[in-house]
């Protein structure tokens, strides 16, 4: 099977960095794939170069070398507007409360599709609906932006990312700032539209629990390198998170074979 996405060997730093006045940061030698219809998560210490691999997948960044494959094709010869209908990106900050309702923002997701018009069709706002109907805002359709919680506004942005009909969706810290119910609300989400509709996913999360239950596959990151990629238990070891975090855990199976890690506090 072809991959949806294929990242060869690809390198990459920022302008200036290593000077005095920035940290010194660079993606080397990253490899890996991403099956359709895959949830892949990306995990990883702050500055690991989660970030960065987001940036360079919806072309915001390019390789300094090496090479990045969207269903066999080379992102260099995808235009902007080629790229966002086969690729979504939700952010991690639920987006600010704009003069727009959430079927305007929804619809925004169209756009893509037809760059040079002003207006939408017919067919637009069925997808638009259906969007809205996966994520379960339909019902706020003609709500204010203002009027939201920071959860409905985040899975608002999620229906227009949807809304787009991309081939693969990567979610930035999908679960920040939410409580936990709407962290939880979100993980269901997440794991309806990759088992009912097939929906590829990029999942980047702090949250190693969260990753390890939603993910088919993790991609550990360290020091802007892959340090181990593969199934969660095959990843998420107590001396490999050890090293990659600077500090002790504990990696337990629950009783419904849940991988749970838990940080080992020094003891006072």
């Amino acid at each position: 099977m072809t991959p949806l996405v294929e990242l060869r060997g690809v390198d990459f730093a920022y302008p200036g960095s290593g000077t005095r006045r920035t940290r010194p940061f660079r993606l080397s030698e990253v490899s890996f794939e991403i099956a359709p219809g895959e949830i892949l998560g990306v995990i990883g210490p702050n500055s690991a170069g989660k970030t960065t691999v987001i940036r360079l997948l919806s072309k915001v960044l390019e390789p300094l070398s090496g090479e990045i494959l969207l269903e066999g094709k080379s992102l260099l010869t995808l235009t902007r507007w080629e790229l966002a209908r086969r690729v979504a990106v939700v952010p991690q900050d639920a987006p600010p409360a704009f003069p727009f309702t959430v079927e305007q923002l929804v619809l925004m997701g169209r756009y893509p599709h037809a760059p040079g018009r002003f207006f939408e069709g017919g067919e637009d706002l069925a997808i638009a609906r259906e969007a809205m109907a996966a994520t379960g805002v339909l019902g706020l359709a003609p709500c204010a932006l203002e009027s939201l919680s920071g959860g409905e506004r985040q899975r608002a942005t999620l229906a227009r990312a949807l809304a787009q009909q991309p081939r693969l969706l990567i979610l930035d810290e999908p679960t920040a700032h939410l409580d936990l119910r709407y962290q939880a609300e979100v993980a269901g989400l997440l794991r309806r539209l990759n088992r009912e509709r097939g929906v590829t996913i990029l999942l980047v999360s702090h949250d190693l629990n969260l990753a390890a239950e939603l993910s088919d596959r993790l991609l550990l990151l360290a020091e802007g390198r892959v340090a181990r990629v593969g199934p969660p238990e095959e990843v998420l070891h107590e001396s490999l998170l050890a090293k990659v975090y600077g500090c002790r855990v504990s990696v337990e199976k629950s009783p419904g074979s849940r991988l749970v890690v838990q940080v080992m506090w020094p003891e006072a």
